[in-house]
């Protein structure tokens, strides 16, 4: 913990010299208490994400307090322009109070100064999370959002398809994992085992499980090593089946990939809690036959779990109603009823301690033959390594290597190429931003 917490100081150091030297303040908004200028009528917030049933909890909210009123708009996902379009709004001056934001993602909007510092007004929500996931939404002390989920990684896969090409247990480490995919493949060429997408975030899962961080920090300078020897360990292990031809490379949640699930072509996918639900509404054929299994692991004696994803509700640059913004962000994360239903349709795994008792969690799952798949993710979660620590570009760094990990798909690349490459190019715009870093 003492190492975690060096780790965690050096980091607010480094990303709070960038923020000083880019002209950000500290706190990213000169917004005033909202409270001390209210004039006693309804406060209406407007809410940009992308996330299935977000819009569900906000209409309960607005249900139950008349006095706070929240608009969700729908934008595009983070990663496919929902980000770019929070940080122009915010830049220019008219962005929503409420954002959905990756935990991933936060610091460069910190960096960027698009973010409100709530410390003030969400400090008593504190002691409802588990502390790591408070650390994601807290930079140099002051706080900018509040978590709403963690993301712990399974497997997803077809039970009936696993038999009929006799695969008696879901593979339990990547070793079986790759002789359950030779198998398969050799059965019927047209039939893959698992995708390789173009998701970089389901990428980082996959480093994180191996131990293979992207960033650190040694005093104030930061360090990239995203083409460490641990990462080309687990791209020289992926590379290998798709040197093979082993997986399909359908990319990431593309109606491709949907299509060949549910033809039977592509047996399974290794993927966040909150795929769960994606899946269940995108492959409509083999409802019943799918079930959910640990992530498969490197050492079976020691298993360790990754983590694809979290989110934040963020109160955004320019907020003139932080105080309310934060109350309805820590509803939205704690409320029962609002954490029951992102549960069920957004697929969450609570970062509120209260919810992790939530009774939607022992629910039975239809769609995956009655399995209470929350089962899963829960006995991974003690096993999911806390200390991961995102960089502050990582709007360019996700970019470059879902460029990459589809270019590999299709043999343009390799992946151990591909990590170098993305090293190069984030170093080079963190260098830009004013950062001082080690890596090249």
């Amino acid at each position: 913990m003492k190492a975690r917490s060096r780790s965690l100081a050096a980091a607010t150091v480094a990303l709070t010299a960038v923020m000083l030297s880019s002209g950000c303040s500290s706190s990213g908004s000169s917004t005033k208490d909202s409270s001390a200028d209210s004039s006693g009528g309804v406060v209406k917030l407007d809410f940009w994400g992308w996330a299935p049933g977000y819009d569900q909890s906000v209409a309960a909210f607005n249900r139950t307090h008349p006095n706070i009123q929240v608009t969700f708009d729908k934008t595009a996902s983070g990663s496919k322009g929902g980000y770019t379009k929070m940080l122009t709004a915010a830049k220019a001056g008219n962005a929503p109070c409420l954002a959905q934001v990756g935990y991933e993602t936060l610091p460069s909007f910190a960096a960027a100064g698009a973010l409100t510092d709530v410390t003030k007004f969400a400090a008593t929500a504190q002691a409802q999370f588990a502390d790591w996931t408070w650390k994601q939404v807290t930079i140099g002390g002051q706080t900018y959002g509040i978590p709403v989920d963690t993301a712990p990684m399974a497997l997803m896969y077809r039970k009936d398809l696993f038999a009929k090409y006799g695969i008696t247990t879901p593979p339990a480490t990547w070793d079986e994992y790759a002789a359950d995919a030779a198998k398969v493949h050799a059965a019927d060429p047209s039939v893959y085992l698992g995708d390789f997408g173009n998701d970089a975030y389901n990428y980082a899962g996959l480093a994180w499980q191996a131990g293979a961080g992207w960033f650190g920090t040694s005093g104030d300078q930061w360090q990239v090593s995203v083409d460490s020897a641990a990462n080309q360990k687990v791209a020289g292990y992926w590379q290998g089946l798709l040197d093979k031809k082993l997986l399909k490379t359908d990319p990431s949640y593309d109606p491709s990939l949907y299509s060949d699930m549910a033809g039977g072509k592509v047996l399974s996918d290794v993927n966040a809690v909150w795929d769960a639900p994606i899946i269940a509404s995108s492959v409509k054929d083999g409802a019943g036959q799918w079930a959910v299994a640990p992530m498969p692991v490197w050492d079976a004696a020691n298993p360790v779990y990754g983590n694809d994803g979290g989110s934040a509700t963020a109160i955004l640059k320019g907020c003139g109603h932080a105080k309310e913004a934060t109350e309805f962000a820590t509803w939205m994360s704690t409320d029962a009823d609002s954490v029951s239903n992102l549960i069920k349709v957004t697929g969450i795994y609570p970062a509120a301690t209260s919810g992790l008792s939530n009774a939607t969690l022992s629910a039975p799952d239809a769609f995956y033959g009655g399995q209470t798949i929350f089962d899963v993710f829960k006995a991974e979660t003690a096993h999911i390594n806390t200390a991961w620590q995102w960089g502050p570009t990582m709007t360019q760094t996700s970019t470059d290597l879902g460029d990459g990990l589809g270019q590999a798909g299709t043999g343009g690349t390799t992946l151990p190429g591909m990590l170098a490459a993305v090293q190069t190019k984030t170093v080079a715009g963190m260098k830009q931003q004013g950062l001082s870093v080690s890596g090249n």
